[in-house]
């Protein structure tokens, strides 16, 4: 079940998470960091930030150039075997060492790699908030491990926020030559899940038929921790929902007693 403090950063605008961060840089990929602490700072305030992995090889030229700029505490972990990942270890290890100091709320953890599931799960059994960040290639064992888990390509800075249609598309690729890194954040995208997001809305609507937008999407984050609109080329769930008529029928409602209108929703 989702932690009932998530949906509260999720429904209110003040951190309410102290949050430990780890990162395997032997699975993440720099260019995304700036991203990725932003996303972070959405759920609560990153209080260790914490890297690790062999800075010593060349793989890791490009973590070493953001460490001081986002004060990230990198801890070296030298390659003892070829073929076996003591970086996963060293992770594991320190993890399990923030867990039982019972400072934190929550952790979150950057790697696209399942070896990691075990870590989620036992974090989750602690009653803490469990946030994944990894590429589309994390398998969905450790996705679904987490309370919530983000797909690092929405968060790069060249990451499209808007649907682009396939004729646009067509042309932006024909008028472009493409690195092979930039390559990787021009993706078809995926087909919406519309049984999917029916079956969600249908299990957060009251007796009169309609959900509230925050409760719409903690049941989505409850079915599917790496759903994220952004996929579908929408900055936000509100987005999504406003730009799909055919689907959906919103009304905006008043708060007794206050300026502030919240979104509410119902099945077409």
């Amino acid at each position: 079940m989702i932690s009932p403090r998530l949906v509260a950063k999720i429904e209110s605008e003040e951190p309410t998470l102290r949050l430990a961060v780890l990162i395997d840089a032997d699975n993440a990929q720099a260019a995304v960091i700036e991203g990725l602490l932003a996303e972070i700072a959405r759920f609560g305030e990153a209080t260790v930030k914490r890297i690790y992995g062999d800075f010593t090889a060349s793989t890791s030229s490009s973590w070493k150039k953001v460490l001081q700029r986002y004060a990230i505490k990198p801890v070296q972990q030298f390659a003892y075997t070829t073929g076996k990942n003591a970086t996963d270890s060293t992770l594991i290890i320190d993890a399990m060492d923030l867990l039982y100091s019972r400072k934190f709320d929550g952790f979150c953890l950057i790697t696209s790699d399942s070896d990691f599931t075990g870590l989620a799960m036992r974090l989750r059994e602690e009653g803490l908030t469990v946030l994944g960040f990894g590429e589309k290639k994390t398998p969905e064992a450790f996705r679904n491990a987490c309370h919530k888990f983000v797909f690092t390509e929405v968060l790069r800075p060249s990451a499209a926020v808007e649907p682009i249609s396939q004729s646009s598309r067509v042309e932006i690729e024909q008028k472009s030559v493409l690195t092979p890194e930039s390559s990787e954040t021009i993706e078809s995208t995926p087909e919406f899940p519309k049984e999917f997001v029916l079956t969600a809305l249908d299990q957060s609507i009251d007796d009169a038929g309609w959900a509230n937008l925050g409760t719409f999407g903690s049941y989505l984050t409850k079915l599917q921790p790496d759903f994220d609109s952004r996929l579908y080329g929408y900055k936000k769930l509100s987005d999504l929902v406003k730009a799909k008529p055919e689907i959906f029928i919103t009304e905006e409602r008043q708060v007794l007693g206050s300026t502030q209108k919240v979104l509410y929703l119902r099945a077409k």
